[in-house]
């Protein structure tokens, strides 16, 4: 049932949002990352997707992230034109072992929608 749950939670992100396993595989991507990159690319390998300096980053936060449980989300990224930043997120299980990473977006338009009215 919590698997549900939290794919729904997931899936109802406007954001979007793109797990990874710890062999950079895309493990989810949520209905918002699928429509911004134009395809499902689960599956595949995240580094497929990006140029060598950005795998070296990618590689960097994750020799990061296993540093310290403590160190679990890390700003990667300013998009001025969509006023947003990006960060990169840990993923661990109960134990707080690295299992993955996903990439968060965060807007930060102020919202125009009334309060308790539907964007649709």
């Amino acid at each position: 049932m919590v698997n549900k749950l939290l794919k729904s939670i997931l899936d109802q992100d406007t954001a979007p949002v793109v797990v990874c396993d710890m062999d950079d595989i895309i493990v989810y991507m949520n209905p918002s990352a699928i429509e911004r990159y134009h395809k499902d690319l689960t599956g595949r390998s995240i580094k497929d997707c990006h140029p060598p300096k950005a795998n070296e980053m990618i590689d960097k936060v994750l020799s990061w992230f296993r540093e310290s449980k403590d160190n679990n989300i890390i700003y990667t990224y300013r998009n001025d034109e969509e006023n947003k930043d990006v960060y990169m997120v840990a993923l661990r299980d109960d134990d707080k072992n690295l299992i993955g990473y996903y990439e968060k977006h965060e807007y930060r338009n102020r919202e125009t929608v009334g309060l308790y009215q539907s964007k649709k």
